[in-house]
């Protein structure tokens, strides 16, 4: 969950009720915690040492599951980023006691109040976690960018590494980076802009006190070196996912684009939130113009990623190109084997790929199932974050039971219309017709109820 922040425990038993209706992991099992105990103890055997390279890694300030860390050098015109990634598969047998709660698991989920582990915090927060304490086994993965920004993938080895800095988003300067940190970042964006990728990345929303009395929902603009550090995974990835599918195998992320009816939704939104969307401009288009420290920009942004038709996982097919729309490319996941099961296997195909090897039997058998598994641990993170928001709105507007407020609608069906409030961040269902898209009503708020996570309004009038 990283679209709120609760800094005032106003969430706590709303969050405790979420994470019972939804079955959020409290621990681990005891044979679990204790094969990874064993584990963690295991001593790499198989990898080069890289200590000489200055690999930093860059996080929250309070992150200890650390996938990534990374340096980047000069190759004539061309960048090499070399992307350590934690070897988890190194301290994992198939099969074994950790392996096969990560399989029921299928992802960390993050609520505003901690997270659920995909591994114990023994491998995911310890030994295999890029931490600075030590020397660390990782899967170095080196990516060619040419000033264009186009990628390759130039290699892949299992090395040891020294994470010879944890720099934190809040506090990092540029000389804490790699030189060319920044150039790096600007090929990567400017070759989004070429291919026409419309990635939307919102402001954390935040739930903060409210001038006399009550809560608020304010939003933290992401930071220069969040969208920079962004870029490093994307590469990656997009490399990645290209040396898959040369070598026709694989497991691709792909998204459709939003389809026209969620991009009307998005229209009325947009004329909701008093933001000028040009009959003419795409989405994509008008996505370039969004700026996150507006916070009608950034109440948009969160609701292009409602009205998105998601994200799945597919397994490499003979004579289909797997696309990612945002991304504007073929894309995989890799960069984040402590908190996605499925990248785990990724980077082991990956790697075999790099080195002219076979790919194991256990990452194409593997591609063929984590589909499903994927898809259900994806469900169950994106109907725990609607919950989050969804609380915070309720949390927000408990007190203000018979206010009135101004709405767009958004969409219409049978018995109710989808409305966007003008004033808030907040996207609801009124029941009642005779309203069309893009019709500006006033409703009136019936109920908000922070521990069912649930807002109610009625229709006052007609529209306008």
């Amino acid at each position: 969950m990283k679209t709120l922040i609760d800094s005032t425990n106003a969430l706590i038993d709303g969050l405790a009720a979420i994470r019972r209706q939804y079955g959020v992991p409290e621990h681990f099992p005891p044979d679990v915690l204790a094969a990874a105990e064993a584990a963690a103890r295991r001593v790499p055997t198989k990898h080069v040492d890289r200590t000489d390279l200055r690999f930093v890694t860059l996080d929250p300030a309070t992150s200890t599951d650390l996938d990534q860390a990374f340096t980047i050098e000069r190759s004539g015109a061309d960048l090499l980023l070399h992307y350590a990634i934690a070897d988890i598969a190194w301290f994992v047998d198939d099969g074994d006691a950790v392996d096969q709660e990560a399989w029921r698991r299928g992802t960390t989920l993050y609520l505003p109040d901690g997270k659920a582990g995909l591994y114990p915090p023994a491998l995911a927060e310890g030994a295999a976690s890029l931490l600075p304490a030590g020397p660390r086994p990782a899967v170095i993965f080196t990516t060619r960018i040419d000033a264009d920004g186009n990628v390759r993938l130039d290699g892949a080895e299992r090395a040891i590494v020294r994470n010879t800095a944890k720099l934190a988003y809040e506090t990092v300067g540029e000389m804490d980076l790699p030189p060319d940190f920044a150039e790096l970042a600007r090929r990567i964006e400017a070759a989004e802009n070429r291919r026409g990728a419309a990635r939307v990345d919102p402001p954390e929303q935040e739930v903060a006190p409210a001038e006399g009395g009550g809560f608020q929902l304010l939003f933290r603009p992401r930071l220069l070196a969040e969208n920079q550090n962004a870029a490093l995974s994307l590469a990656s990835n997009v490399a990645i996912a290209n040396a898959l599918l040369a070598a026709r195998t694989g497991l691709f992320r792909v998204m459709p684009e939003p389809d026209k009816k969620a991009v009307m939704r998005l229209r009325q939104s947009a004329r909701a939130l008093g933001l000028d969307w040009r009959d003419e401009a795409t989405l994509a288009e008008f996505e370039k113009t969004l700026d996150p420290a507006d916070s009608s920009h950034a109440a948009f942004m969160l609701a292009v990623r409602r009205a998105s038709g998601g994200a799945s996982y597919v397994p490499y097919r003979e004579g289909m190109v797997p696309w990612h729309a945002p991304m504007a490319a073929t894309y995989a996941h890799a960069t984040a084997p402590l908190r996605r099961l499925a990248d785990r296997y990724v980077i082991s195909a990956a790697l075999a790929i790099a080195n002219g090897q076979a790919v194991p039997a256990t990452a194409t058998a593997a591609f063929e199932t984590l589909p499903a598994v994927m898809g259900r641990a994806d469900a169950r993170d994106g109907q725990i974050e609607r919950a989050v928001v969804s609380l915070a709105e309720a949390l927000m507007l408990r007190g203000h039971e018979g206010q009135s407020f101004e709405a767009v609608v958004t969409d219409t069906d049978d018995h109710a219309l989808r409305i966007q409030l003008c004033d808030l961040p907040v996207i609801a269902r009124v029941r009642g017709q005779g309203s069309k898209p893009g019709d500006r009503i006033r409703v009136r708020l019936t109920a908000a109820d922070p521990l069912q996570h649930t807002i109610s309004f009625e229709l006052m009038g007609g529209a306008s």
